[in-house]
């Protein structure tokens, strides 16, 4: 059964899935949303960064939205990203999503580029004026990528005035130092917080209180135990099984990107290619080696859904 708010676990991005020539793979994306429930997570993200959403026009958005939540048909909730820097794109994109079944959107604040940024009046209009058009929550990407500072103070507020503000990923340095002021402010509007980033600073984030990660596609079978164990109470043992994951972690990071979850898909034969758009450029022999040599050091369920 779907989960139930307040949402908690692993919520990994599903890469999007192109054939060799660049155009869309519908087939090979609906195998990765049935892969990525067979890996046991909590619910999934489409449409992020980590699915190469700044690489798609405005029909193959649409396209793949309603494949994905057509295909995942309920057996898991499902966020769809609708960041945009105007208001009412992000608006129309976030009620299409509702009306396709999403359970949540994300957002990043609206920033276009390295200059177009809105400041801290124009980010809670944003906001305020899409949770206006829909009634699902929204969760707010606290990014590097945007440029935009949000402050805790900031995010507080927007959580108590704007109805559908109510989780968080924060990707930000310091994530876990930001995650628990958030916490510590003991309002029931800051309903989740979770870490991003691949999961890299995941335990430090747990310690400070997020209930939730959106790591990629890699590895969430493996990232999720460390989430229960570490909220059973268990943080020893959480520890002990973040340490045996975190070189893949690590290597897909700081070497590979959005590229380590169709990499390792294809080998396993989830997807037929593991392409990417340029100007994306796909992974050097060398690094491919090195990130399916720890991949099947840990036996990934992508490494081998397809040949089982």
């Amino acid at each position: 059964m779907p989960a139930t708010r307040p949402y908690k676990g692993v919520w990994p991005v599903a890469p999007t899935v192109f054939q060799d020539n660049g155009d869309l793979d519908l087939d090979g994306q609906r195998r990765v949303m049935d892969c990525m429930v067979d890996q046991g997570v909590d619910g999934i993200c489409i449409l992020a960064n980590f699915s190469e959403q700044f690489l798609l026009s405005d029909e193959e958005r649409a396209t793949l939205q309603t494949v994905c939540l057509d295909h995942v048909a309920g057996r898991v909730p499902v966020i769809v990203t609708c960041s945009h820097y105007s208001t009412r794109i992000a608006a129309e994109r976030a009620a299409a999503a509702e009306a396709a079944g999403a359970s949540m959107i994300m957002m990043m604040p609206p920033y276009h580029g390295a200059l177009l940024r809105a400041d801290e009046t124009g980010t809670y209009e944003h906001f305020a004026g899409i949770s206006e058009k829909i009634g699902i929550p929204i969760m707010i990407q606290d990014a590097p990528l945007s440029g935009v500072s949000l402050s805790v103070p900031f995010l507080l507020r927007m959580a108590r005035e704007i109805p559908a503000v109510r989780y968080f990923k924060i990707e930000t340095p310091g994530a876990a130092g930001k995650l628990r002021k958030l916490v510590e402010a003991g309002i029931p509007e800051v309903e989740g917080p979770f870490d991003g980033e691949e999961a890299i600073t995941l335990m430090a984030d747990l310690d400070a209180g997020a209930t939730g990660s959106m790591s990629s596609a890699l590895l969430p079978e493996l990232i999720r135990p460390v989430i229960e164990s570490h909220a059973a109470g268990r943080r020893e043992e959480a520890a002990a099984q973040y340490a045996r994951i975190l070189p893949l972690i690590n290597f897909e990071n700081r070497q590979c990107g959005l590229r380590a979850a169709k990499t390792v898909m294809k080998e396993g034969g989830v997807i037929r290619s593991d392409a990417v758009r340029h100007p994306l450029e796909p992974l050097h022999p060398e690094t491919k080696r090195g990130l399916l040599e720890l991949a099947r050091g840990l036996d990934v369920i992508a490494l081998r859904w397809g040949r089982s």
